[in-house]
């Protein structure tokens, strides 16, 4: 039933203002529209992500949305250079090496927006 259609995330923040301050200057995006319910960001291939006001943002222990790349170490550095933290990872499954993790042939790197959510990147 629902094969065909689009999918995005819903990010939570508790202060919509400095969540938005961050999206654009760490990660250099602008909102399409400011609405009721948040702000609307629209990216490649028709996704995108609704920025919503909540007290609970910062609470799930698991990644909320991953950033497609097809220069994962190019877009770490890059990220890097413009002040985001990647987190590192050394458990059962999941290890990190400069930030990256390798899965077969995938690849992916985390880090945390203003919030506390936990965002990636993904080959």
């Amino acid at each position: 039933m629902l094969a065909d259609r689009r999918v995005y995330a819903t990010i939570p923040a508790a202060d919509l203002d400095r969540a938005r301050r961050w999206y654009e200057e760490k990660l250099g995006l602008t909102p399409r529209a400011s609405e009721e319910a948040g702000l609307i960001y629209e990216l490649g291939g028709g996704t995108g992500f609704l920025l919503y006001p909540t007290s609970f943002a910062g609470g799930a222990p698991n990644t909320l949305a991953t950033f497609s790349s097809t220069d994962l170490k190019g877009d770490v550095a890059a990220l890097q250079e413009r002040g985001v933290v990647f987190e590192d990872y050394d458990l059962p499954g999941l290890r990190t090496e400069n930030h990256i993790a390798t899965f077969g042939t995938r690849h992916g790197a985390w880090f945390k927006d203003s919030e506390g959510n936990i965002l990636a990147l993904g080959d």
